[in-house]
């Protein structure tokens, strides 16, 4: 027996070298060269994984450093990276031997009434020899420790494809938690940028009732000398009441924002209310983003990592479901020392042991397990397409904020000229106004278009800044490669 279980070894580790189902290689997309529009500056200083650091707003770098610390999500996604590493440490353990420890005691007390007690009066001729037989009664004890063991083998490679898939789960898991990262930091980095628009906005138009103020009080003054009719005051009364009616939605909205900042960083609604109430400090000009090469989101988007390990890890399912093609082979033994007495029970004559091995092959399942073959390589291909389609996103990601920022750039610097001529146009309108050159409609119609010029170049600044935080999601910043 022990001749015919080392052949069967033998005969195992040969086969145990043969691992069935394709080889995974990562795919070869063709890729373009480099982007229609190209943002990145030379010797550009900026660094993708702190981008927002960028913007020299200490407290954007605050709220998202408090985000990425404290949002449920980025806890949810730390947490499947554990299950997954732990699902991997189970599909490693499917191809190992299994070894368990035993202990057992028993008592069993024989009935003097039982027809038993004739057939053991029986073996023991009467008295208290013969085979032994416990008499009625009376009872046995026994005690016995052991151990045993089963191994089924891996011979054509299934549980080693278990182990690929699952570290290939593992690490996209992983690559989804950075990119949950970087899309936190994106959404807070926009949710601080139109807060600030909006408190812009509120500041251009208190400025701008301040001037309307001013306007007021030269029509009541003219009005009061008899050059004017009084309508010029009713004029610019409802003119200024108009401009501050616009405050109050703005300011509901300023409140709106604050409460999703206090939502993303995984605060209470309310909780940056007293924090971000009041303007910050002025921002300046958005930085250049070192938008890089196509190529280069292979690397740096986690998205396009994930589903890459996703598809590799359909690609180890295969092998999983050809190995259910084969037969498969198991070992098992056990070895006990069994006795009716502990004083004896460490010894030779207590020990009891056996061994064995197995083998199944599948004959009839109905096509079972070649369809199981076949639906892993239609996963594949859905996570090969899906690999294909983040990539393709990953580029129009990156090309469409470029292009946004180009324009933008030429229209705030168009805006900026005209805000200037707006601005010299109300002060002349303004002065003519005094001395009665002009009809009161010329200077309401010049500070309304200053109103407009303002608002108009303060969206311009925002949507610039929204844009290049978008710029910084799209290449994949946020995360930085360990040391």
């Amino acid at each position: 027996m022990k001749r015919n279980l080392l052949a069967f070894g033998a005969a195992a580790t040969v086969l145990a070298g043969c691992t069935v189902g394709p080889n995974y290689q990562r795919p070869d997309l063709a890729l373009p060269t480099g982007y229609a529009r190209l943002a990145e500056a030379p010797g550009s200083g900026v660094d993708p994984a702190t981008w927002w650091t960028a913007f020299g707003d200490p407290r954007l770098t605050a709220l998202i450093e408090k985000g990425l610390a404290g949002n449920p999500d980025i806890a949810v996604a730390a947490s499947r990276v554990r299950q997954a590493r732990l699902q991997e440490i189970v599909a490693r353990a499917a191809g190992k031997p299994a070894l368990n420890a035993s202990a057992q005691a028993s008592r069993v007390e024989f009935s003097r009434n039982a027809g038993f007690a004739s057939l053991a009066r029986l073996f023991a001729g009467g008295g208290t020899g013969g085979f032994g037989v416990t008499s009625p009664g009376s009872g046995i004890s026994t005690v016995a420790v052991g151990f045993d063991a089963s191994w089924e083998l891996d011979l054509f490679g299934g549980d080693r494809r278990g182990v690929e898939a699952a570290r290939a789960r593992g690490e996209g898991a992983l690559w989804s938690a950075r990119d949950a990262a970087i899309t936190l930091a994106a959404e807070i980095a926009d949710a601080y940028f139109a807060l600030r628009l909006d408190q812009e906005q509120i500041a251009i138009i208190e400025r701008q009732a301040a001037d309307q103020r001013r306007g007021l009080e030269i029509a009541g003054n003219i009005a009061k000398a008899g050059l004017t009719p009084d309508i010029d005051v009713v004029r610019q009364r409802g003119s200024l009441s108009a401009t501050l009616a616009r405050l109050e939605p703005v300011k509901a909205d300023v409140e709106v924002r604050i409460h999703a900042l206090g939502i993303l960083t995984g605060q209470a609604p309310e909780a940056l209310l007293a924090e971000l109430g009041a303007p910050g400090q002025a921002l300046g000009a958005p930085p250049v983003v070192p938008a890089g090469l196509p190529s280069d989101l292979l690397r740096r988007r986690p998205d396009v990592r994930a589903a890459e390990r996703a598809l590799a890890a359909s690609t180890a399912d295969i092998g999983v479901a050809v190995s259910n093609l084969y037969p498969k082979f198991s070992l098992t033994g056990a070895a006990q020392l069994l006795s009716s007495s502990l004083t004896n029970l460490v010894s030779g004559n207590s020990v009891q042991a056996n061994a064995g091995a197995s083998a199944t092959f599948p004959i009839l399942d109905w096509g079972r397990r070649k369809a199981n073959v076949g639906l892993a390589k239609e996963a594949r291909e859905q996570a090969y397409q899906a690999y294909q389609a983040t990539v393709l996103r990953a580029l129009r990601d990156v090309e469409d904020p470029l292009s946004r920022i180009d324009a933008e750039r030429r229209r705030n610097a168009v805006l900026h000229q005209a805000l200037a001529d707006a601005e010299r146009t109300a002060r002349a309108a303004e002065a003519q106004y005094r001395t009665g050159f002009v009809a009161q409609d010329s200077l309401l119609n010049a500070q309304g278009q200053v109103l407009t010029a303002r608002e108009q170049l303060a969206a311009s600044d925002a949507l610039l800044r929204q844009q290049t935080a978008a710029l910084f999601k799209a290449i994949g910043g946020g995360w930085s490669e360990p040391s």
